[in-house]
């Protein structure tokens, strides 16, 4: 068993991941042994409830009496939102502890439930970050297969290419279709493609909606169905003005560099240095992301970009002042016009630390930034946050 970073407090939760995350996994290890399991991916129990909520509370006051559960744990409870009503009555009324788990918080909010405001801490989940897998952490295997738990511990490569084609394919069916999120399937599988051929670039509605044949408004709602669904994340820009930052044009990285791949076809391909430097630069943004929110950290991070077109992969600011500048090259030797972005910014900020991270072994200090080994920043993330 792969320890995890999160350690919710006690009381209950809401667990947000997206699949495969190891959201079950993480509940039956943390919690205690005599959980009372409701898992609503299972046909009968969501009729069950879904026919008669008032039945859940039946069933958990049974079993606090009669089988001295002190937990229940609700799997995907974004499938029954009308449970959450009957939820907030019993940790109201009983001593039972709930633990809500989800993919998706879209349809929570859609159906105009309340997410237990005070009543139920919100934690999320991510695939394994390098902290929880130091010493099986491989870069070229996690660059091409990502960190899902499953596909982690997928005994050869075959199983882990296997496994990430069958995420892609049981996302467009369970997650959008069954769900009823989106109504042209087809457009949105090609804009599924498209978004992951261009992850990490700047975003521009209008142009991925020409490449996947729809309109840059339905583009904009499917990039919204991303975020809702736990499959990506916005990096927006930087910039002094707050108003400045809303209406420049934000990145998008998609949550894995396996799905990544496996939306983009090349699970068994030989990663060309051009897609490698574009997926180096997605993993070691979201090894951020993903520390960010487990520390609970009030840091924000975006990347900065002149007009010229000098730019920083990732700014980290914390409450107004910007605690480093960091660029990140998946080269093992660097070169003169690699520091160009981290130059560029030190002619406005030269009192901000700034970084460098390269796929070779030794830290040393440049002109223009600290150079830091890939696996020295994965170490160094949290105090950066």
């Amino acid at each position: 068993m792969i320890s995890r970073i999160l350690k919710p407090l006690p009381g209950s939760i809401l667990l947000f991941g997206p699949r495969a995350s190891g959201k079950t996994t993480f509940v039956r290890h943390h919690y205690p042994k005599n959980l009372f399991e409701v898992n609503l991916l299972d046909h009968e129990t969501f009729l069950r409830y879904a026919r008669r909520p008032q039945q859940f509370k039946e069933d958990v006051l049974f079993k606090l009496k009669h089988e001295h559960i002190s937990h229940c744990f609700v799997d995907e409870i974004q499938k029954l939102p009308g449970l959450l009503d009957v939820v907030q009555d019993l940790i109201q009324s009983s001593a039972c502890v709930f633990v809500l788990s989800g993919s998706s918080a879209r349809k929570l909010r859609r159906s105009g439930v309340n997410l237990l405001a005070g009543r139920a801490l919100q934690y999320h989940l991510f695939p394994f970050v390098y902290a929880e897998i130091p010493d099986a952490f491989d870069l070229n295997t996690v660059l091409q297969f990502g960190s899902l738990p499953p596909v982690h511990v997928a005994p050869t490569l075959a199983h882990k290419i296997k496994i990430l084609q069958t995420y892609v394919e049981t996302y467009l069916k369970e997650e959008i279709q069954a769900e009823g999120l989106v109504r042209n399937l087809g457009g949105f599988g090609r804009f599924l493609e498209v978004a992951a051929g261009q992850c990490g670039d700047i975003l521009v509605y209008q142009n991925v909606g020409q490449a996947c044949q729809v309109e840059a408004k339905t583009v904009q709602g499917y990039y919204e169905i991303l975020q809702d669904t736990l499959i990506g994340l916005r990096h927006e820009p930087w910039r002094k003005s707050l108003k400045k930052r809303l209406v420049a044009h934000a990145k998008f990285y998609l949550f894995d560099t396996g799905v990544t791949n496996a939306l983009n076809h090349r699970l068994t391909d030989v990663i060309d240095p051009q897609t490698r430097g574009r997926l180096f630069e997605q993993l070691m943004i979201l090894e951020c992301y993903r520390q960010l929110n487990y520390l609970g950290s009030e840091a924000r991070l975006f990347y900065w970009r002149t007009e010229h077109g000098a730019e920083v992969d990732l700014i980290i600011e914390k409450h107004g002042a910007i605690r480093a500048a960091i660029e990140f090259k998946s080269v093992p030797e660097l070169r003169p016009r690699d520091f160009y972005g981290l130059k560029s910014f030190a002619l406005e900020h030269p009192e901000v630390p700034r970084y460098l991270v390269y796929t070779g072994t030794q830290a040393y200090q440049a002109t223009h930034a600290q150079v830091w080994p890939y696996k020295l920043y994965l170490e160094t993330i949290p105090t950066l946050l």
